[in-house]
């Protein structure tokens, strides 16, 4: 690995034409990857693509005038001092508001390089076309607002402002919260029939663990298999599936931990406290993210949850 002090001439430019071209190919994926849920974003970003190719093909012109036809290959990973970058192109779920942020910081970081780049070189050419490199990375910067201003107006990001929550919803909502309730509502019947059957704190916490652990590895599985999200839209099945299953088991434990504690009636006080705050919540989260009025989130979920609270205190009790 080189110093960046250290490059020659030629090796700069090898350099350069190689960030444009990682550059032009970085946008173009990350074009391809949004094309059906962000239209408009997706051609501001081709366009970008089209700019940095366009900025590789003077750079090869220049490189060919002065050294020939053979480029060295020279990566950022070649040269001290670069910004290692996370493949973000490359992750299962793109956020848009993720692809601005890192398109601001390409272009920031290769205008840095450029300015680096003319400083070092003592070719007038080179130079100057450097500087006017780095000049034109400083608009780009500037462009890329304006591009958007121009292909993605305030409508068009309003509505992919809502395409994005749509998603957020189908891939991250929708099975925390399908775990959080089944976690929260389905185990009140085995816990609260444990504890008064036994009347013992560690014996419902048992029952109590095991209802919530049985029951998120089982929703987690049902998640992960029900759909594979090509069609539906609802992401990597993976994902949902270990949110499912995590949020199942945390809604489980919440009512099961104050069994902890020895004093059987006071642990059932505090188990009760909260299972109220798991409903509450569960309530909130239907009116946040599933538009559910509230007073139909809270009827719903409270009546469901009382119902199956009692079914266990019934059964314990016989």
């Amino acid at each position: 690995m080189k110093n960046f002090s250290e490059l020659s001439e030629q090796e700069l430019l090898a350099l350069a034409i190689t960030l444009e071209e990682e550059d032009n190919r970085i946008y173009t994926a990350y074009a391809y990857r949004l094309r059906d849920d962000y239209p408009d974003t997706a051609r501001m970003l081709t366009a970008m693509a089209d700019e940095e190719s366009e900025h590789r093909h003077h750079l090869l012109d220049l490189y060919r005038a002065k050294f020939g036809d053979f480029i060295p290959l020279i990566r950022r990973q070649d040269v001290k001092g670069f910004v290692e970058r996370r493949p973000v192109w490359l992750a299962p779920t793109l956020g848009i508001d993720k692809v601005r942020d890192q398109v601001g910081v390409m272009e920031a970081e290769t205008r840095r390089f450029y300015l680096r780049a003319a400083q070092q070189s003592r070719d007038a050419a080179i130079r100057q076309l450097l500087g006017d490199l780095a000049a034109e990375e400083s608009r780009h910067e500037t462009r890329a607002g304006e591009l958007e201003a121009t292909l993605v107006p305030a409508g068009v990001r309003a509505q992919e402002s809502e395409a994005q929550r749509r998603l957020f919803v189908l891939q991250i909502v929708q099975p925390g919260l399908a775990g959080l309730m089944d976690g929260s509502v389905s185990t009140l019947a085995p816990l609260f029939a444990a504890a008064f059957a036994t009347l013992n704190s560690w014996e419902t916490l048992l029952v109590g663990l095991a209802a919530a652990i049985g029951a998120g590895i089982s929703m987690g599985f049902a998640e992960a298999l029900s759909d594979n999200g090509s069609l539906t839209g609802r992401g990597s099945p993976l994902l949902r599936g270990l949110i499912c299953g995590a949020m199942t088991t945390l809604g489980g434990l919440g009512h099961a931990l104050p069994y902890l504690i020895p004093d059987f009636h006071t642990a059932t006080a505090l188990a009760v406290a909260v299972v109220l705050v798991e409903l509450g919540l569960i309530a909130w989260i239907r009116k946040r993210y599933m538009d559910t009025p509230l007073v139909s989130a809270v009827l719903q979920v409270v009546l469901g949850g009382v119902l199956v609270f009692l079914t266990g205190i019934l059964i314990g009790s016989a």
